[in-house]
């Protein structure tokens, strides 16, 4: 592993978990990719290809210099312009925070993709929970942003997220809860701070 391979999993630790999921030579989709890095892993580690999705024109431009293929879209107007079944795996990672349509974009990834993975910061966290109780919005590493800049629309914890996947009927093949790096599993919603979920249809 590179330095810089060391230092992108230090950024973000949910990638190495991902990698971990998606099977050699898959086909990979990414929605809100950002700058790319998350599909720029995923070929070097395991040779999986595809598409990321992004608005954002600088973000665009970063996928095109880390040599992703991307197309430039709003995710929230849904993913027509995939057909049924297109990817092994559609990846929303740290982005389901960000997005206003929820449970119409956890549909459209399992119509388009066999699998989804989705990774979101835990709003259960305690650190985050305490906050509250001062009376304050929580600030964090995983949630940096202050109540009025924040692109965050629907903060989430992780008995929330396992809730919307029954009531959407999607099954959660695995799950992954870290906090700086590191596995949780005892009271995960209390202690972790950053959720890593595997699901199918």
């Amino acid at each position: 592993m590179t330095d810089h391979d060391r230092a992108l999993l230090e950024r973000r630790p949910d990638l190495a978990t991902v990698a971990d999921w998606v099977a050699k030579d898959a086909r990979v989709l990414d929605l809100g990719c950002g700058d790319g890095m998350l599909l720029r892993y995923l070929w070097k580690q395991r040779g999986a290809h595809g598409y990321g999705v992004e608005i954002d024109d600088t973000k665009v431009g970063a996928c095109v210099e880390n040599d992703v293929n991307v197309l430039q879209m709003d995710l929230e107007a849904g993913l027509s312009a995939f057909e049924d079944g297109s990817f092994d795996y559609v990846i929303l990672s740290q982005t389901l925070q960000a997005v206003r349509h929820t449970e119409a974009i956890m549909r459209e990834m399992l119509r388009v993709g066999r699998e989804a993975i989705v990774s979101f910061p835990n709003f259960g966290h305690w650190s985050g929970r305490l906050q509250v109780i001062a009376g304050r919005m929580p600030v964090s590493e995983n949630l940096p942003h202050q109540w009025y800049n924040t692109p965050n629309v629907h903060l989430c914890t992780i008995a929330d997220f396992e809730d919307l996947a029954s009531d959407l009927g999607v099954k959660i093949l695995e799950r992954v809860v870290l906090h700086k790096g590191r596995a949780v599993n005892t009271l995960p919603n209390l202690r972790g701070s950053l959720a890593i979920y595997r699901c199918a249809a």
